[in-house]
């Protein structure tokens, strides 16, 4: 597991939010979130969806920082710069995310038919 605790404060931090205002916006209680804070609890998917949202991120970021999910491919200065886009919808970052990844595939398919069209020469 990733330093969750850790990543949810700078965030928080980031975002100007004291821990009560974040506790009230996610609606976890302000000691459990000062306890995911510090490293004490392990927060559950449910509890870091909350906390994503009241912090404005997609929900697979804070999954991937506490090893629910894997890291995706590709560039997560992307993803990160799109969740503290404040102008942008959640709709409007997912559909961003969901066209970059489309680009990456394309680009890795294209890589793949380049290299295989090297080696049959």
């Amino acid at each position: 597991m990733g330093d969750i605790g850790g990543f949810i404060r700078q965030q928080r931090d980031s975002a100007s939010m004291s821990i009560r205002q974040l506790a009230q916006a996610s609606g976890v209680s302000n000691p459990y979130l000062s306890q995911i804070e510090r490293g004490l609890r392990r927060p559950s998917a449910e509890m870091l969806a909350r906390i994503a949202g009241a912090l404005r991120l997609s929900a697979e970021t804070l999954y991937v920082q506490a090893g629910i999910l894997a890291e995706p491919e590709g560039d997560s200065g992307v993803a990160t710069a799109l969740a503290r886009d404040l102008s942008l919808t959640d709709t409007q970052r997912r559909t961003l995310l969901d066209i970059y990844a489309a680009f990456q595939a394309e680009n890795r398919l294209r890589e793949e038919a380049t290299t295989t069209k090297g080696s049959t020469s």
